[in-house]
């Protein structure tokens, strides 16, 4: 018998873990785990470079079927991501803001990219408008297309992609469906009824009387404005007009 056939003959298949295991550790493949978010369960994806993806739901056959195509390779899952990355998804979830979360921006196209860090820094309880996202990247006039990139998000919740509205502020689309993403934004502590009352009856910004100054509605620093103080806006040439200069802060933008 030749070494050939010897070695043959001790030849074996691996136990069914290694080839997964093997692929997380070389890269050619994401783990995830499954976690509770603001609308319910959730799967995330992982690899070294940050989180890939985060489906909401609770059919793991279809998000494994559904990953591979999408980002050309397979999916496993693992009892934990990184210490680190753990870390940093629990804190994310548990303040509704990005923070120190490593994203994997790797299948995104640059303005995709800007698109979503833009809208990262959104703060919890406030929205802007789709015209707002387009002018801070520096792209005022591409307003469908960060409607597209947002709808493309991959990575829903941390990228709140749900704080983004309709410029004539009504809440508009979710890929989810309307219903959650007003659970989630009221999850946050934005009051959905204000916003829908100010877009049936056409204001898209606010003011106070007593510094003159204009915001977008949901801004931190309306929400300081009192009732008796506040004064409200169809435009930003009205606000304008009446002598009355943007936030700092919200930097306010409307189509």
């Amino acid at each position: 018998m030749t070494i050939e056939d010897q070695l043959a003959a001790l030849a074996a298949d691996a136990p069914a873990a290694v080839a997964p295991q093997v692929m997380l550790e070389t890269g050619l493949a994401d783990g995830y785990i499954r976690r509770d978010g603001p609308a319910g369960p959730m799967f995330v994806s992982f690899n070294e470079r940050g989180v890939s993806s985060i489906v909401l739901g609770e059919d793991v056959r279809d998000f494994e079927y559904r990953f591979e195509p999408q980002f050309g390779r397979p999916v496993f899952p693992v009892t934990a991501p990184p210490p680190r990355l753990a870390r940093a998804l629990d804190k994310s979830l548990r303040t509704n803001r990005l923070g120190t979360l490593q994203i994997d921006w790797g299948a995104m196209s640059e303005f995709q990219q800007a698109v979503l860090r833009k809208t990262a820094e959104i703060l919890p309880g406030e929205v802007r408008p789709y015209s707002w996202v387009a002018k801070e990247i520096g792209n005022p006039k591409a307003v469908r297309a960060v409607g597209t990139a947002l709808a493309r998000n991959p990575v829903p919740i941390v990228v709140p992609c749900h704080r983004v509205v309709r410029n004539d502020g009504h809440l508009g689309n979710y890929y989810y469906g309307t219903e959650v993403k007003r659970a989630v934004l009221a999850s946050e502590g934005t009051n959905i009824e204000t916003l829908d009352d100010m877009a049936a009856r056409g204001i898209r910004l606010t003011g106070s009387d007593t510094t003159h100054i204009f915001c977008h509605p949901t801004c931190r620093d309306a929400r300081r404005t009192t009732s008796r103080h506040q004064v409200e806006f169809r435009t930003e040439e009205e606000a304008r007009q009446a002598g009355f200069r943007p936030c700092l802060h919200c930097r306010p933008a409307v189509a």
